[in-house]
């Protein structure tokens, strides 16, 4: 049975990366790990590690995005909590059939192998999920 491990991240939608950096970085002292851009998302993503996970501070680079549209919407702050599972495939069946709304209801792979999936807010009290499997 697939089992969650532990949270990877948690995401932070910007309108100013820089601004943004300013203060996790330069004010909290938090090391910047890269500064990546993600064309699949269309998105560019700074990456600051901390005790066995990451901020991820996540900046649409296009205007069309659904990025852009929440950011639109909502405003920066927070944009979803990601966590790291054992089996993503596994877990994504056995959500579907409990009934859990997905985003995706399979995963995709990232430019740099990990695979991952979004479940919607509708079924997480209104929080974005992200499931990832390094």
């Amino acid at each position: 049975m697939p089992h969650v491990k532990n949270i990877n991240h948690v995401a932070i939608v910007v309108d100013d990366m820089e601004k943004s950096l300013h203060f996790w970085r330069d004010s909290l002292g938090i090391p910047l790990h890269e500064v990546r851009d993600v064309p699949a998302e269309k998105s560019q993503v700074a990456f600051l590690p901390l005790a066995g996970a990451e901020i991820e501070l996540v900046q649409p680079t296009t205007p069309d995005s659904g990025l852009a549209k929440y950011l639109a919407k909502r405003g920066a702050g927070m944009h979803h909590v990601c966590l790291e599972v054992d089996d993503i495939d596994g877990m994504l069946a056995e959500l579907k059939q409990k009934g859990i709304r997905l985003i995706n209801e399979e995963a995709r792979t990232a430019a740099d192998g990990k695979r991952y999936a979004f479940i919607h807010p509708e079924s997480a009290s209104g929080v974005l999920v992200e499931l990832y499997q390094v």
